[in-house]
């Protein structure tokens, strides 16, 4: 694909921001792979809202690489902590059924400018809670300033592998 290595680029740059101590030490997010997979996919599914809605028409191609790239990475990552070959695919399609109802619900959410649904899939998605505490609400909060943000941002920026997010710590309380 002509999109691959701009994919693998922004999946890495979701990653990353994912990783970031805040999200673990203020906003109390399991600091495991189950946790970090939950705000990687948080972060990758901002992204690919925002290319699969670009008006260049390479958006959706993009956005279909850094989904590729995601689940590329977490195939090499099964294989790494020890996953058996046969199970690798379970475990990849399970994952992806996961990740396609949570990237719908934020979308929902965004689509509907509706704060405390975003809060209340993040709840359910990310501390397996039934209500949305004030972490959730806070992460609800970084999200919307994410997606914002990520909008924007000029297309050829993004085709070449450069999105930029913002530090959770900086984006402010209130909504």
């Amino acid at each position: 694909s002509p999109y691959e290595r701009a994919g693998f680029t922004l999946y890495g740059g979701a990653g990353a921001t994912a990783r970031l101590p805040y999200f673990y030490a203020d906003l109390a997010v399991r600091d495991s792979v189950e946790g970090r997979l939950d705000l990687i996919h948080l972060h990758a599914a901002l992204l690919v809202r925002r290319l699969r809605r670009d008006t260049d028409r390479r958006g959706p191609a993009l956005a279909q690489a850094v989904f590729d790239a995601m689940f590329s990475d977490m195939d090499v990552n099964l294989r790494e902590m020890g996953v058996s070959d046969l199970v690798v695919g379970k475990r990849v399609r399970g994952r992806w059924e996961a990740v396609h109802g949570r990237a719908s619900a934020y979308e929902a959410a965004l689509d509907a400018a509706d704060p405390a649904a975003m809060a209340a899939a993040l709840a359910r998605n990310v501390w397996r809670e039934d209500e949305a505490s004030p972490v959730a609400h806070r992460l609800a909060r970084i999200a919307f300033a994410q997606a914002e943000h990520l909008q924007s941002q000029g297309f050829p920026q993004l085709l070449a592998g450069q999105a930029q997010f913002l530090a959770p710590e900086a984006i402010p309380d209130a909504a």
